[in-house]
């Protein structure tokens, strides 16, 4: 009896150990699934497509060719599947036939073979001298566009291209056009209305993205009303050259916006000690690789000129419903804030009778610390002897960890109370700022 218990336990045992075991793998097997499920990584994307504009291509030089070569070639390394390839405008400097051949002398070579091209007329390629008649058949004779705005479908998906209708800096979208452009959505929305449809057009729309100040006039109540009707629409623009490293540079109100920045360069906004081309402007090359899944739409930003993302991925969750956009005007509440041993101070040897330069350490931001409000005041008097905002040059690459400004206009032999306090890409402003003394020098 005593042996046969101890079989029986034995077989009992090791039977509960099997199930054990089994049961052990299967739920990690669950957990694995459901964790690759959930980070959206569990299939290859149903479309992938880069987006880019305004490489300005001018008819002589080297630095224009290379950045734009370099461009290609990263797009082609980070997404060797493209079902498309979007130009956003201003494919050249001046729409001269040298500049159409110089961009189509590497395009032609180094675009994805698979991917259908997509391209859209800017106002920098009317500036040949030709009629916009004339202009636009050169456009549309160098790319092989049907139009200047024309409707695709690929994989299922809708792609519409608005083209400006005239040398106009800010563009011109005629009512003929937008009308046309409200047919092509209302088919796109027949045809699924839970996908998201995409639109291109090379200048963004007033109060959207980071830039749009810099945006279409005319008939641009009809155009953001025509699509306000479709929220699943995410519009794609260029022409401002504003970076992305700015969360602004995406928008959702009414519908998904999206600023596509600068192969050739960057812009920055206006009123600001650096300039709106600050140091290094230049040398900054900037673009968009967008993947389409069964329930999202991903938007990585792509810095060329350090061949590596810029931010995290800006996600768009499918079917969209306006009340839960993420990208919205009011989504950022959070102030950015100096860290506890944060440090200002100014250098001696660089105290004039007029100036000086404060060294300060950058404040941080759960999103992107923008700039600096730096005021200067006469410390017996109180009054303010010099304001300004100043960059955080959040555009570099990397953004330095002290920032160095001048102070300039002062009075002879004056001591100066100088605050430095931190804004975000909102506005939000620091509640705790940097606070020094200095005196200037006698003439």
């Amino acid at each position: 009896m005593g042996r046969r218990l101890l079989e029986k336990l034995k077989r009992f045992w090791l039977a509960l150990i099997v199930i054990r075991f089994v049961a052990g793998d299967l739920s990690w097997n669950v957990q694995a699934e459901e964790k690759n499920s959930k980070s959206g990584q569990e299939r290859e994307p149903e479309l992938v497509f880069p987006v880019i504009s305004d490489v300005h291509i001018k008819k002589s030089g080297t630095i224009d060719m290379q950045k734009f070569q370099v461009a290609l070639e990263q797009l082609n390394e980070q997404a060797p599947k493209q079902d498309a390839v979007v130009v956003v405008g201003d494919l050249t400097d001046n729409g001269l036939q040298e500049e159409y051949d110089r961009f189509f002398s590497l395009y032609n070579v180094k675009k994805h073979p698979k991917a259908v091209s997509l391209i859209t007329i800017g106002n920098h390629d009317y500036r040949n001298g030709l009629s916009e008649a004339g202009a636009q058949k050169r456009f549309l004779t160098e790319t092989g566009m049907e139009s200047i705005y024309n409707h695709k479908v690929i994989k299922g998906y809708h792609f519409i291209i608005l083209g400006t209708e005239s040398r106009l800096t800010e563009g011109y979208y005629s009512k003929e056009q937008i009308q046309w452009l409200g047919k092509q959505l209302e088919q796109a929305e027949k045809d699924d209305p839970k996908k998201p449809i995409f639109v291109f057009q090379h200048h963004p729309i007033k109060h959207t993205v980071f830039g749009s100040e810099w945006s279409t006039e005319m008939n641009r109540e009809l155009l953001y009303n025509t699509l306000k009707e479709y929220p699943q629409v995410i519009h794609f623009s260029g022409h401002t050259h504003y970076p992305l490293d700015d969360p602004r540079t995406i928008h959702q109100k009414d519908f998904t916006s999206v600023g596509t920045s600068s192969v050739s360069y960057i812009w920055t906004g206006a009123g600001y000690l650096q300039g709106e081309l600050p140091p290094g402007h230049q040398n900054i090359s900037q673009g968009l690789i967008v993947e389409v899944y069964k329930n999202k739409v991903v938007i990585k930003r792509r810095d060329f000129h350090k061949n590596d993302w810029t931010g995290e991925p800006w996600e768009i969750q499918l079917p969209v419903k306006v009340n839960q956009f993420d990208y919205t005007e009011t989504r950022d509440p959070i102030k950015p804030s100096f860290p506890k041993d944060a440090s200002i101070s100014a250098a001696e040897e660089k105290i004039t009778a007029s100036s000086l330069e404060i060294t300060f350490t950058q404040a941080v931001d759960n999103l992107l610390l923008h700039s600096y409000k730096v005021n200067a005041k006469e410390k017996e008097t109180g009054e303010t002897a010099k304001e300004y905002k100043a960059f955080s040059e959040f555009y570099h690459d990397p953004v330095p960890n002290l920032l160095t400004l001048p102070v300039q206009g002062l009075k002879p032999r004056t001591t100066y109370v100088i605050e430095v306090t931190a804004l975000d890409a909102f506005g939000n402003e620091s509640e705790n700022s940097l606070i020094m003394e200095a005196k200037t020098k006698a003439e």
